[in-house]
């Protein structure tokens, strides 16, 4: 057996960050974290005014998850049409490769939300800034393109801005009007944390947004897990999608099954980021004494799971009997019905914690 050289764990909130007016932003993709082939994130943070400049990504769509604060975005479609939107807590906004857009801190209070997108290889490299493009013009191209003056041209920034810091805009202001009433749901916003989700008794909460609900998500998916004190999210794979994890609030054990014998088991707290590929078994399970909350992102519009209780629970006893050398009672005895969050104290067995301290599951 080969033993595997990969860390499906990245410490994003500990990585360096850069930090520019108003705005400070961790960034991984598989430069930095070398297992997460298939999805990259940012986390990023904005003051009241602070604006992630006008840009577009040319390799990657951008699904992101509001995780505190509110922030307004404007973005342009091809056709001609544009779109400006207020989001919150629980939120998620969804922009196709390709389409200009830029995001502003709204206050009061820092906005921190969390960005995927779906490709792994995604960079700054494949970002264009409206300043990066406009200092590299010459001024009697941007002259006549802009009917701007030689003195106006002259305040322009010298090069790429990233973040510029204004004054943070209110719906009472001119520059608010006219625009449509705010709707709960538009082509861009999804409220997640609205959803109504999936409870299992003792277990936990799932909501899911897909291009069914959101249809101009077409690329990627997203979910948010809560799960209780010693449950799990059963062992599983998706059969259609990488999975991207940023770990919202407790702390967790994932394993990564790999085949020929690989299996990855790393722990995480809040701020760390895990990866699934496509395929791999895997399972979350809360090892603190609060809530686990995970943001999971997929690289794929259409959200697919294969449970191992429902993959269990669709075989005859006597095919799971010989399969795994079990007696037909004992076969019997495992699960007949999916399960999808597993309660704790369903196991018969203690375990151990980092100190050799031994602790039972339930």
């Amino acid at each position: 057996m080969t033993e595997p050289t990969l860390s499906f764990r990245y410490r994003l909130e500990s990585a360096p960050p850069r930090v520019g007016a108003g705005g400070v932003t961790r960034g991984a993709s598989v430069r930095e974290f070398p297992a997460s082939i298939g999805i990259a994130g940012v986390s990023m943070r904005l003051a009241p005014g602070s604006m992630r400049e006008l840009h577009w990504h040319a390799n990657a769509a951008e699904w992101a998850y509001v995780v505190s604060g509110q922030c307004r975005t404007t973005i342009l479609h091809p056709n001609g049409a544009a779109a400006t939107d207020t989001f919150g807590p629980g939120d998620v906004w969804y922009f196709p490769r390709g389409w200009g857009h830029s995001i502003q801190g709204l206050g009061p209070g820092d906005c921190h939300f969390i960005l995927i997108f779906d490709n792994g290889d995604f960079s700054e490299d494949h970002t264009f800034s409206i300043t990066d493009w406009l200092s590299r013009t010459p001024p009697d191209v941007l002259a006549q393109n802009l009917g701007l003056s030689p003195d106006d041209l002259a305040t322009l920034p010298k090069g790429e801005a990233y973040f510029a810091q204004g004054p943070a805009p209110d719906d009472q202001s001119a520059d608010a009007a006219p625009r449509p009433a705010a709707q709960l749901t538009s082509t861009h916003r999804y409220p997640l944390l609205a959803q109504q989700p999936r409870r299992v008794a003792g277990g936990g909460t799932q909501r899911v947004v897909t291009v069914n609900e959101f249809p101009i998500s077409t690329t990627m998916a997203g979910s948010i897990l809560e799960i209780q004190p010693g449950a799990m999210r059963e062992l599983h794979w998706h059969p259609n999608a990488d999975e991207w994890q940023y770990y919202l609030e407790g702390q967790a054990e994932m394993a990564v099954f790999l085949a020929e014998g690989q299996v990855v088991t790393d722990r995480f707290e809040a701020g760390d980021v895990g990866y699934a590929p496509m395929g791999s078994g895997h399972y979350i399970r809360n090892i603190g004494a609060t809530l686990l909350r995970v943001l999971i992102g997929f690289n794929n519009g259409r959200y697919e799971a294969n449970d191992l209780s429902a993959w269990l629970a669709s075989n005859p006893v006597d095919v799971l009997a010989t399969n795994l050398n079990l007696s037909r009672e004992t076969a019997a005895k495992l699960p007949r019905q999916a399960k999808f969050m597993i309660p704790s104290g369903s196991s018969h067995f203690a375990a151990t914690t980092d100190d050799g301290e031994r602790h039972s599951a339930s």
